[in-house]
């Protein structure tokens, strides 16, 4: 099995996660504290990590040989992923969820840049055509744009920035090194966040949902907090580990399996059947994805046999 395969597979775990843990914090996000929930994803993320290399016996250990990659990459992680559930709290979750995904737009610049992988136009093309096919299943209306849109675009640059230097670093730094920084990250700084809220006198305006105070007294919410935390702290594993041993760009485009699974979700929690257009946004951005893995393994072929022929 090729690395974009593993990718591709692994990405699709994630997003299935990832969905949980987005409707579930849209559902609760009024009522209960994301900080609370961002700090318990963290906390519960170090501690599965932990508990699975005890099992397999190796050592913990959360050093990096790239300490300011690794603390540039939790900080903007959190950040960004802190504006994008925040934006959840004033827009509908497809509005959101279809801002975001100009992440593989991000994904592309960043790895020319930052991988100095070559951009060809077949591959451009077909971003673009994933992307349609997102808008024909989302079908938003931006009539009414307001700041909190413009929090899932800032999310998916950080989200973009942070997997690309997860590549780049992977040489030096395991799964469970890149992965246990993002917790480490999420920990801290919802921590940090949530003190400062809480005891000194700020004008939050459009950010007033993180000043929800913790809940720690019902055990129903604590319950529901900490399986929310779960989904999303393996779902961040699954993202990851995707990024490490696949293509970028393949798995920029794979990522729209989120809609996807929002469209199930909505079909057997909600009875919404989606129509002609999100039947034919769903064929491009399959088409698109399949195009592109089909391209790279053919890419790599390409490239095993010059090597056998070098030989």
């Amino acid at each position: 099995m090729s690395n974009n395969i593993k990718g591709l597979f692994l990405i699709f775990v994630g997003m299935l996660f990832i969905i949980t843990q987005d409707v579930l914090i849209k559902y609760t996000i009024h009522d209960a504290s994301l900080l609370q929930i961002l700090v318990f994803r963290g906390g519960i993320g170090l501690l599965l990590l932990c508990i699975y290399l005890i099992y397999r016996k190796q050592p913990i250990f959360f050093g990096t040989s790239h300490p300011y990659i690794a603390m540039f990459r939790a900080s903007t992680f959190f950040f960004g992923f802190t504006l994008f559930f925040v934006s959840l709290s004033q827009i509908s979750l497809a509005e959101a969820t279809s801002l975001f995904f100009v992440s593989p737009f991000f994904i592309t610049i960043y790895s020319y840049f930052i991988l100095k992988i070559k951009i060809g136009i077949n591959r451009i093309f077909s971003i673009f055509v994933g992307f349609s096919g997102t808008l024909l299943i989302i079908k938003p209306e931006f009539n009414e744009i307001n700041i909190y849109m413009l929090f899932p675009i800032v999310a998916a640059s950080t989200y973009a920035l942070s997997m690309t230097l997860a590549k780049k670093s992977s040489k030096n730094d395991n799964l469970f090194q890149q992965t246990s920084h993002i917790y480490i990250g999420a920990f801290i700084g919802g921590s940090v966040i949530s003190i400062l809220i809480h005891n000194l006198d700020f004008d939050l305006s459009i950010f007033s949902i993180l000043s929800n105070p913790w809940i720690l007294n019902d055990f129903q919410v604590i319950g529901l907090i900490l399986f929310i935390s779960t989904t999303g702290s393996i779902g961040i594993f699954c993202l990851i580990a995707a990024y490490r041993v696949g293509s970028p760009l393949v798995n920029s485009i794979t990522e729209y399996v989120h809609l996807i699974f929002a469209i199930i979700i909505g079909i057997i929690i909600f009875n919404e059947v989606p129509d002609l257009n999100t039947f034919i946004g769903i064929f491009l951005i399959m088409g698109s994805g399949i195009y592109v893995v089909f391209r790279e393994n053919k890419r790599e072929q390409l490239v095993v046999s010059e090597s056998t022929l070098r030989t």
